[in-house]
C-alpha cells in the first residue's frame, strides 16, 4: 500500500483500488469541516448526526469528479426531517443544513429515533453538475430502508446496477484543551465505499479473477466480507489514520491508495448575493418583506449568517411590477 508522506486524520477522502479484488473504494474522514458545518445551526443531535451522514455521504460521491463540479444530495419526505440538502464543490468544498419539525423529533421519543423515522416516506435525488457546457443527470430513488445509506444502495443496485458497499459513521467526539485549544464537544464522521469493477468496465489486473484463479463474483464477495468489518469506532477514531484503517482491513489483499482530497467547509453567502437579490423584487413585495422597524432581515440557510438592510434602499431602485 501507497502511504502518503504526510497522511491526514480529517477533512479528506482517500480513493483507493483492491488490485487483487478488481474493486475501488473511497474513504471518507471529517473532524473539524464537519464540526464547522453542524455549529452553524443549534439542531438536536439526531438532526445533526442524519445531515454528518448526508455529508459523509456526499463528500463519498462527490469525490468522483474530475473538473469544477457540483454534486448535490437532496431529500424530501413526509417525515419529521422534510428537507435536507448537502452540496459538494470540487474539489473538496461542503455545505448542507436541514428543515425539520421539533415537535415531531421529539414525539418520536428513543425508539422512534432508533428506528430511523426521521425521514419518512418520500424520495432522495443526487444530481451531477459537471460545469458550464456540460449536461447535468439527476437519479431519484425513494428513500427506503430508513436512512440515507440505504437509499443510496438502492439507487446503485436499481439504476446504475453497480454492486457497492457504503457504511457511515457519525458521532459526537469530545477533545481535551490543548494550547489555546479549548475543551470541548466536536463532531466526527467516517464512511467506507467500495465498488465492484468488471474487466468489461476497463478493469484489469494479473491478480484479479482470472490471475488469482477466482471468478469476479468470488473476488467481489472477499472483497464486501472485508469491508463489512469495519466498525463504527474506526470511522471515526482520530487516532487511526485513514492508511491504517485500510491496511486493518484488507492486509491480505494488495491495495494501492491515491492522492487525497482534501475537504473544508464553505458557504457562497454574502451581503453582496443578498443585495443584489433583493434587488430584484417590486416595491410592494420588498414592503411585505419590511418588518415593523422598517428593516428586512435575511438569514442564510446554509451558515445561519444574518444579513439586516433598510427596505427604503430597496423600494427607490425596485423593479416595477
Amino acid at each position: 500500500m501507497e502511504d502518503d508522506a504526510r497522511p491526514s486524520l480529517d477533512d479528506s477522502v482517500l480513493p483507493f483500488q483492491i488490485e487483487s479484488s478488481g474493486a475501488m473504494g473511497r474513504l471518507v474522514r471529517m473532524g473539524p469541516a464537519l464540526t464547522s458545518i453542524l455549529s452553524q445551526h443549534n439542531y438536536p443531535q439526531p438532526i445533526s448526526e442524519l445531515l454528518g451522514e448526508a455529508l459523509t455521504l456526499t463528500a463519498m460521491l462527490g469525490a468522483a469528479l474530475k473538473t469544477d463540479g457540483k454534486f448535490i444530495l437532496q431529500t424530501r419526505s413526509d417525515g419529521p426531517v422534510s428537507f435536507l440538502v448537502a452540496q459538494y464543490n470540487a474539489p473538496g468544498s461542503l455545505r448542507g443544513y436541514a428543515s425539520f419539525d421539533p415537535a415531531a423529533v421529539e414525539a418520536l421519543g428513543p425508539d422512534g429515533l432508533k428506528r430511523g423515522s426521521l425521514l419518512g416516506k418520500g424520495h432522495l435525488a443526487m444530481t451531477i453538475d459537471p460545469g458550464p457546457d456540460m449536461e447535468r443527470y439527476q437519479g431519484v430513488v425513494p428513500l427506503e430502508g430508513g436512512s440515507l445509506t440505504a437509499a443510496a444502495d438502492v439507487y446503485f443496485r436499481q439504476s446504475v446496477q453497480l454492486p457497492t458497499f457504503i457504511k457511515i459513521a457519525v458521532a459526537r467526539h469530545y477533545e481535551a484543551g490543548r494550547g489555546d485549544t479549548p475543551a470541548g464537544w466536536s463532531w466526527r464522521a467516517g464512511g467506507l465505499m467500495v465498488q465492484k469493477l468488471s474487466q468489461e468496465g476497463g478493469f484489469e489486473s494479473e491478480q484479479s479473477s482470472a490471475g488469482n484463479g477466482h471468478t469476479e463474483d468470488e473476488d467481489w464477495t472477499r472483497a464486501q466480507l472485508l469491508a463489512g468489518t469495519v466498525e463504527d469506532h474506526e470511522l471515526v477514531d482520530p487516532m487511526l489514520t485513514p492508511e491504517r484503517l485500510l491496511y486493518r482491513l484488507f492486509h491480505e489483499e494488495t491495495v494501492r491508495t491515491f492522492r487525497k482530497i482534501p475537504l473544508a467547509a464553505f458557504c457562497q453567502c454574502s451581503r453582496e448575493r443578498v443585495e443584489q437579490m433583493l434587488g430584484g423584487f417590486t416595491p410592494a413585495e420588498i414592503a411585505d418583506m419590511a418588518q415593523d422597524d422598517g428593516h428586512i432581515r435575511v438569514t442564510c440557510e446554509f451558515c445561519n449568517r444574518r444579513y439586516d438592510f433598510e427596505a427604503r434602499d430597496f423600494i427607490q431602485d425596485a423593479p416595477s411590477p
